[in-house]
């Protein structure tokens, strides 16, 4: 049999929660041999992001993303706040009477919340895994003790963030979820496909920082920053953190495939946080959770990208 796995790409999150879906499903599930066929996912400012022709397995799993009404889903794990984007797509999940569907959007991360979940009701055991559940506890959930410890990448984990957040490679990706859920993870770190191109990421990452120290403003609170003319599509979100500790949020202009605006808040900032991140990228068609999100556009309008950015920097000056 065919199952699908779509799920959250170039996200660790996302990955680990393929990942771990995929072990829970060949050893509690699976009645014979499964071929298991992974699509990575992005938020693209659409409001429906599902082809009609991503749901083609026997079984269909979306794990890390948004929801779909479609009734050819049959399992899905989140904790988005901004999970339900289109009309009647909570009362579509609060209806269903399959068993197979679940959301939290107080968890820390999908992966955890995934596992945790299918331990307690289908008997899997995530034990193996605690490595790897942790780590995406602490990656999504921002729980590191400071921002130097996310910002400096010393550890395997945070060294394979950096490098699945830079790939574009749908078959090494496949290949990185197979060996999250089977190898040690400093193991996969020091293995030539992922160490040969982190080098390159890490001497980007060092220039990130300067041209960050360099360029980056902070007024009333934000950190305004804009990497898109040096064509920096995927930067450490701590970096703002790290080099203005006094900040409560980020607000950051990239661009690759399409313009992109990331907004976050500082979670170690000695004042609360006042806004919802997500509400503030849903009006924009994009989403996330209440401490991070983003809202993507065409890359033709970057120029409506920074004007939002400055938008939304004055918004949360206020």
């Amino acid at each position: 049999m065919k199952l699908r796995v779509l799920y959250h790409g170039n996200c660790f999150d996302g990955c680990s929660s393929a990942g771990v879906f995929t072990r829970f499903y060949r050893e509690r599930i699976a009645k014979g041999e499964v071929e298991v066929v992974y699509r990575p996912l992005e938020h693209k400012g659409d409001p429906q992001p599902f082809s009609s022709d991503y749901f083609d397995g026997d079984e269909n799993a979306c794990v890390d993303f948004r929801y779909s009404q479609d009734p050819r889903l049959t399992w899905w794990f989140d904790h988005h706040a901004s999970a339900f984007q289109l009309p009647g797509d909570e009362d579509h999940f609060r209806s269903d009477a399959t068993g197979r569907k679940f959301y939290d959007p107080k968890a820390k991360s999908c992966t955890k919340f995934l596992a945790d979940t299918v331990a307690a009701k289908f008997g899997f055991d995530e034990t193996p895994l605690a490595e790897l559940i942790r780590w995406a506890e602490i990656i999504d959930g921002a729980l590191f003790p400071d921002a130097k410890m996310a910002v400096e990448l010393k550890e395997p984990a945070l060294r394979l963030m950096t490098f699945i957040e830079n790939n574009r490679d749908p078959a090494v990706a496949e290949r990185f979820i197979g060996d999250l859920i089977s190898r040690p993870l400093a193991d996969i770190a020091a293995d030539p496909y992922v160490s040969g191109p982190l080098g390159g990421l890490l001497a980007q990452h060092a220039k990130n920082i300067e041209t960050m120290r360099a360029s980056a403003r902070l007024a009333g609170g934000v950190v305004l920053f804009d990497l898109a003319d040096r064509e920096t599509a995927a930067f450490n979100k701590f970096i703002s953190y790290y080099l203005f500790p006094e900040a409560r949020y980020s607000v950051g202009v990239t661009i690759s495939s399409r313009a992109k605006i990331s907004i976050g808040a500082n979670p170690w900032a000695k004042v609360p946080r006042t806004h919802e991140i997500n509400r503030i990228c849903e009006r924009y068609g994009g989403g996330g959770h209440p401490v991070v999100g983003a809202i993507s556009l065409p890359r033709g309008e970057l120029a409506r990208a920074r004007e939002i950015a400055r938008d939304i920097v004055t918004e949360l000056q206020g």
